[in-house]
Protein backbone atom coordinates (compact mmCIF):
# COMPACT_ATOMS: atom_id res chain seq x y z
CA UNK A 1 0.00 0.00 0.00
CA UNK A 2 1.21 3.29 -0.63
CA UNK A 3 2.04 4.86 2.63
CA UNK A 4 0.91 8.44 1.05
CA UNK A 5 -2.45 7.09 1.99
CA UNK A 6 -2.66 7.40 5.80
CA UNK A 7 -5.88 9.01 6.49
CA UNK A 8 -8.77 7.15 6.60
CA UNK A 9 -12.60 8.47 6.33
CA UNK A 10 -15.35 7.64 8.01
CA UNK A 11 -18.79 9.50 6.84
CA UNK A 12 -22.42 8.78 7.80
CA UNK A 13 -25.15 10.06 9.50
CA UNK A 14 -24.18 8.06 12.71
CA UNK A 15 -27.63 8.28 14.24
CA UNK A 16 -26.26 7.28 16.34
CA UNK A 17 -22.85 6.05 16.40
CA UNK A 18 -22.65 2.45 17.55
CA UNK A 19 -20.44 -0.55 18.33
CA UNK A 20 -20.29 -1.83 14.72
CA UNK A 21 -19.03 1.71 13.58
CA UNK A 22 -16.23 1.79 16.06
CA UNK A 23 -15.17 -1.74 15.20
CA UNK A 24 -15.63 -1.52 11.20
CA UNK A 25 -13.42 1.51 12.22
CA UNK A 26 -10.53 -0.18 13.65
CA UNK A 27 -10.24 -3.19 11.74
CA UNK A 28 -10.22 -0.66 8.61
CA UNK A 29 -7.31 1.59 9.95
CA UNK A 30 -5.41 -1.72 11.37
CA UNK A 31 -6.05 -3.74 8.32
CA UNK A 32 -5.04 -0.89 6.12
CA UNK A 33 -2.32 0.34 8.35
CA UNK A 34 -3.60 3.75 8.70
CA UNK A 35 -2.43 6.02 11.12
CA UNK A 36 -5.69 8.22 11.52
CA UNK A 37 -10.03 7.22 11.10
CA UNK A 38 -11.45 10.69 11.27
CA UNK A 39 -15.34 10.39 11.82
CA UNK A 40 -17.57 12.89 9.68
CA UNK A 41 -20.90 13.21 11.24
CA UNK A 42 -23.24 14.44 8.00
CA UNK A 43 -25.67 17.64 8.72
CA UNK A 44 -28.26 17.14 6.32
CA UNK A 45 -27.79 13.82 4.58
CA UNK A 46 -29.34 13.61 1.23
CA UNK A 47 -30.31 9.92 0.70
CA UNK A 48 -31.90 9.94 4.45
CA UNK A 49 -35.75 10.53 4.42
CA UNK A 50 -37.32 11.95 7.17
CA UNK A 51 -40.05 9.93 8.76
CA UNK A 52 -41.78 10.74 11.84
CA UNK A 53 -41.22 7.28 13.36
CA UNK A 54 -37.70 6.99 12.79
CA UNK A 55 -36.03 10.46 13.09
CA UNK A 56 -32.70 11.36 12.50
CA UNK A 57 -31.09 13.05 15.53
CA UNK A 58 -30.45 17.46 15.36
CA UNK A 59 -27.18 16.91 13.89
CA UNK A 60 -25.34 18.78 16.65
CA UNK A 61 -26.65 15.85 18.95
CA UNK A 62 -25.15 13.05 17.12
CA UNK A 63 -22.06 14.86 17.07
CA UNK A 64 -21.77 15.09 20.46
CA UNK A 65 -22.18 11.52 21.10
CA UNK A 66 -19.64 10.69 17.94
CA UNK A 67 -17.01 13.18 20.22
CA UNK A 68 -17.89 10.93 23.20
CA UNK A 69 -17.55 7.74 22.11
CA UNK A 70 -14.45 8.22 20.33
CA UNK A 71 -12.52 9.41 22.89
CA UNK A 72 -11.13 6.29 24.41
CA UNK A 73 -9.22 5.56 21.07
CA UNK A 74 -6.09 7.82 20.68
CA UNK A 75 -6.26 7.30 17.03
CA UNK A 76 -9.77 8.72 15.84
CA UNK A 77 -10.82 12.03 15.03
CA UNK A 78 -14.30 14.00 14.44
CA UNK A 79 -14.58 16.47 11.94
CA UNK A 80 -17.27 18.66 11.91
CA UNK A 81 -16.72 20.01 8.01
CA UNK A 82 -20.30 19.08 6.85
CA UNK A 83 -21.93 20.43 9.85
CA UNK A 84 -20.24 23.89 9.28
CA UNK A 85 -20.83 23.51 5.73
CA UNK A 86 -24.84 23.69 6.19
CA UNK A 87 -26.86 22.60 3.63
CA UNK A 88 -27.08 18.75 2.21
CA UNK A 89 -23.64 17.00 2.93
CA UNK A 90 -22.36 15.78 -0.75
CA UNK A 91 -19.47 13.41 -0.14
CA UNK A 92 -17.80 14.85 -3.05
CA UNK A 93 -17.97 17.96 -1.34
CA UNK A 94 -16.28 16.47 1.56
CA UNK A 95 -13.80 14.80 -0.35
CA UNK A 96 -12.30 17.13 -1.99
CA UNK A 97 -12.15 19.55 0.99
CA UNK A 98 -10.22 16.97 2.67
CA UNK A 99 -8.05 15.92 -0.52
CA UNK A 100 -6.95 19.87 -0.63
CA UNK A 101 -5.79 20.06 3.18
CA UNK A 102 -3.58 16.46 2.86
CA UNK A 103 -2.60 16.58 -0.58
CA UNK A 104 -0.45 14.73 -2.20
CA UNK A 105 -1.56 12.52 0.00
CA UNK A 106 -5.08 10.62 -0.89
CA UNK A 107 -7.85 9.90 2.21
CA UNK A 108 -9.02 6.46 1.92
CA UNK A 109 -12.68 6.36 2.21
CA UNK A 110 -14.39 3.67 4.21
CA UNK A 111 -17.37 2.83 3.35
CA UNK A 112 -20.18 -0.53 4.01
CA UNK A 113 -20.51 -2.46 0.96
CA UNK A 114 -24.11 -2.00 0.67
CA UNK A 115 -23.77 2.15 0.65
CA UNK A 116 -21.16 1.23 -2.03
CA UNK A 117 -23.57 -0.69 -4.87
CA UNK A 118 -25.67 3.10 -4.43
CA UNK A 119 -22.96 5.60 -5.03
CA UNK A 120 -24.17 5.83 -8.73
CA UNK A 121 -26.77 7.65 -7.33
CA UNK A 122 -24.62 9.93 -5.29
CA UNK A 123 -23.61 13.49 -6.64
CA UNK A 124 -20.52 12.89 -9.12
CA UNK A 125 -19.97 9.51 -8.63
CA UNK A 126 -16.79 9.50 -10.60
CA UNK A 127 -14.98 12.32 -9.44
CA UNK A 128 -15.53 10.38 -5.76
CA UNK A 129 -12.90 7.64 -7.14
CA UNK A 130 -10.70 10.43 -8.40
CA UNK A 131 -10.24 11.98 -4.81
CA UNK A 132 -9.65 9.02 -2.74
CA UNK A 133 -9.21 5.45 -2.48
CA UNK A 134 -11.91 3.41 -1.26
CA UNK A 135 -12.38 0.59 1.65
CA UNK A 136 -15.13 -1.40 0.94
CA UNK A 137 -16.37 -3.12 4.42
CA UNK A 138 -18.63 -6.58 4.82
CA UNK A 139 -20.32 -7.31 8.04
CA UNK A 140 -21.97 -10.60 8.85
CA UNK A 141 -24.35 -12.11 7.96
CA UNK A 142 -22.55 -10.79 4.28
CA UNK A 143 -19.63 -13.44 3.70
CA UNK A 144 -16.50 -12.83 2.16
CA UNK A 145 -16.85 -11.65 -1.37
CA UNK A 146 -15.56 -10.28 -4.39
CA UNK A 147 -15.63 -6.72 -5.22
CA UNK A 148 -16.84 -7.14 -8.78
CA UNK A 149 -20.11 -7.97 -7.22
CA UNK A 150 -21.13 -4.84 -5.42
CA UNK A 151 -18.98 -2.42 -7.84
CA UNK A 152 -20.88 0.26 -9.06
CA UNK A 153 -22.16 0.21 -13.03
CA UNK A 154 -21.18 3.73 -13.05
CA UNK A 155 -17.26 2.56 -12.40
CA UNK A 156 -17.29 -1.08 -13.49
CA UNK A 157 -15.35 -0.47 -16.81
CA UNK A 158 -12.98 2.31 -15.18
CA UNK A 159 -11.35 -0.11 -13.11
CA UNK A 160 -9.39 -3.15 -13.07
CA UNK A 161 -10.00 -5.93 -10.90
CA UNK A 162 -7.52 -8.15 -9.09
CA UNK A 163 -7.09 -12.11 -9.91
CA UNK A 164 -8.26 -12.65 -6.46
CA UNK A 165 -10.96 -10.11 -6.56
CA UNK A 166 -10.44 -8.50 -3.53
CA UNK A 167 -9.07 -5.35 -4.51
CA UNK A 168 -9.51 -3.26 -7.46
CA UNK A 169 -7.52 -0.35 -9.63
CA UNK A 170 -8.90 2.67 -10.90
CA UNK A 171 -7.54 2.76 -14.69
CA UNK A 172 -7.20 6.69 -15.24
CA UNK A 173 -6.94 8.35 -11.44
CA UNK A 174 -4.83 5.01 -10.09
CA UNK A 175 -6.86 5.04 -6.92
CA UNK A 176 -7.67 1.31 -5.14
CA UNK A 177 -10.30 0.05 -3.94
CA UNK A 178 -9.90 -2.90 -1.58
CA UNK A 179 -12.76 -5.18 0.36
CA UNK A 180 -12.37 -5.10 3.86
CA UNK A 181 -14.05 -8.22 6.61
CA UNK A 182 -15.58 -6.97 9.24
CA UNK A 183 -15.35 -9.85 12.11
CA UNK A 184 -17.72 -9.87 15.17
CA UNK A 185 -20.70 -7.40 15.12
CA UNK A 186 -23.88 -7.38 13.66
CA UNK A 187 -25.16 -4.53 14.56
CA UNK A 188 -27.36 -1.25 12.80
CA UNK A 189 -28.55 2.04 14.04
CA UNK A 190 -31.86 0.66 13.13
CA UNK A 191 -31.99 -1.34 15.04
CA UNK A 192 -30.70 0.52 17.76
CA UNK A 193 -33.24 2.74 17.12
CA UNK A 194 -36.05 -0.04 16.62
CA UNK A 195 -35.00 -1.44 20.36
CA UNK A 196 -35.21 2.37 22.05
CA UNK A 197 -38.60 2.80 20.58
CA UNK A 198 -39.69 -0.53 21.92
CA UNK A 199 -38.16 0.40 25.27
CA UNK A 200 -35.73 -2.81 25.20
CA UNK A 201 -32.10 -2.35 26.30
CA UNK A 202 -29.01 -1.24 24.38
CA UNK A 203 -26.50 -1.43 26.50
CA UNK A 204 -24.54 -3.99 24.30
CA UNK A 205 -25.04 -2.32 21.35
CA UNK A 206 -23.90 1.66 22.19
CA UNK A 207 -20.77 2.28 23.59
CA UNK A 208 -20.46 2.94 27.10
CA UNK A 209 -19.71 6.53 27.02
CA UNK A 210 -22.93 7.53 25.28
CA UNK A 211 -25.13 4.78 26.43
CA UNK A 212 -27.26 7.35 29.32
CA UNK A 213 -26.94 10.39 27.23
CA UNK A 214 -28.73 8.01 24.24
CA UNK A 215 -31.90 6.98 25.98
CA UNK A 216 -31.87 10.06 28.04
CA UNK A 217 -32.18 12.39 24.97
CA UNK A 218 -35.63 10.72 23.99
CA UNK A 219 -34.93 11.34 20.22
CA UNK A 220 -36.05 7.95 19.17
CA UNK A 221 -38.91 6.87 21.33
Amino acid sequence: MNRESKLGVFGGTFNPIHVGHLRAAEQVLENLQLDAMVFVPSAHPPHKVHEEHDPVAPARTRLEWVRAAIQPHPRFRVDTIELDRGGASYTVDTLREISRRITPATPVFSIGCDAFEEVCSWREPQALFALAHFAVTTRPPVDTGHLEQWLPKCIRDDVVLSDDGRSACHRTAGTWIRSVEISGLNVSASEVRERLRNGQPVNHLLPAEIREAVVQSGVYR
